[in-house]
């Protein structure tokens, strides 16, 4: 089948997912359908980079190509963890991100870089880093929504979609887990680079590993700070989208600039 085709099916049903969800937050309406829907676009999502690795022997992880790789990851994460948690609301943001993310993929072209030129021990090192990044968007996407809550139910009447969602202490249990998870990931990527990566300060890797440490000793301190101070709210919020940016830049801010601006390797 046709990979644009495919492409196609998997954003719209991302896209019909969450006008869904927004939908049933409106009408107070509990409804499982976009929960299928989304597992359909990832479903189609996942065909398309399969037959993508296929057509090119390998996978491509290009800016766009990894951006899309992220976000399927990102999506496939929360319809997991939606099993048994309340976040699937998540979809709102991150559906469309998906679709969006997916059609530059499948709509641009960059300098390709495929995984089959590096070791299985890089390859580690690069799918540790990929799910600790989408483990550490998703706690960054909770904490967002986490600081809309708790200024809605402060300062307003809050909105049909604050009072649709969980208490503040089971959304700031399911925003440390996510952290958790996210900076166990990070961990392992940061140690199988240290080990594997030849030249750590080289070839623009120098500040992606500064970040990525920043990030680390952020998320890590936000933890403990958690177990030993009780660290909660404001401060939560705060150093999970700060510890997330460091992260953000580190993984993308050299590939946007190189690939999509100077049009370089």
């Amino acid at each position: 089948m046709n990979t644009i085709v495919i492409a196609i099916f998997s954003i719209a049903t991302y896209l019909l997912s969450a006008i869904l969800i927004t939908r049933h937050i409106s009408q107070s309406a509990t409804n499982r359908t976009p929960i299928y829907l989304a597992w359909l676009a990832i479903c189609g999502h996942a065909a398309y980079i399969a037959l993508i690795f296929k057509e090119n022997d390998g996978f491509n992880f290009s800016f766009t190509s990894t951006a899309s790789f992220i976000a399927l990851i990102v999506s496939l994460i929360l319809l997991i963890a939606a099993i048994d948690k309340p976040v699937e609301k998540l979809g709102i943001v991150l559906f469309p991100t998906s679709a969006l993310m997916l059609g530059l993929a499948a709509t641009t072209s960059s300098q390709p870089h495929f995984l089959h030129t590096y070791n299985w021990e890089m390859g580690t090192h690069i799918l540790t880093s990929i799910v600790a990044f989408s483990l550490l968007n998703i706690a960054a996407l909770q904490a967002i929504l986490l600081a809309i809550q708790n200024q809605q139910l402060k300062s307003h009447p809050p909105k049909r979609l604050i009072r649709s969602l969980p208490s503040l202490q089971t959304m700031e249990s399911l925003l440390f887990q996510m952290i958790t998870a996210g900076v166990l990931f990070l961990t392992v990527s940061l140690i199988t680079g240290f080990i594997f990566v030849d030249d750590l300060f080289a070839q623009h890797l120098a500040h992606k590993t500064i970040l990525s440490l920043t990030a680390w000793i952020i998320f890590s301190s936000l933890l403990l700070g958690r177990i030993r101070y009780g660290w909660r709210g404001k401060t939560a919020i705060r150093w999970t989208l700060i510890g997330f940016g460091a992260l953000l830049l580190a993984y993308f801010g050299s590939k946007l600039v190189l690939e999509l601006i100077l049009r370089r390797n």
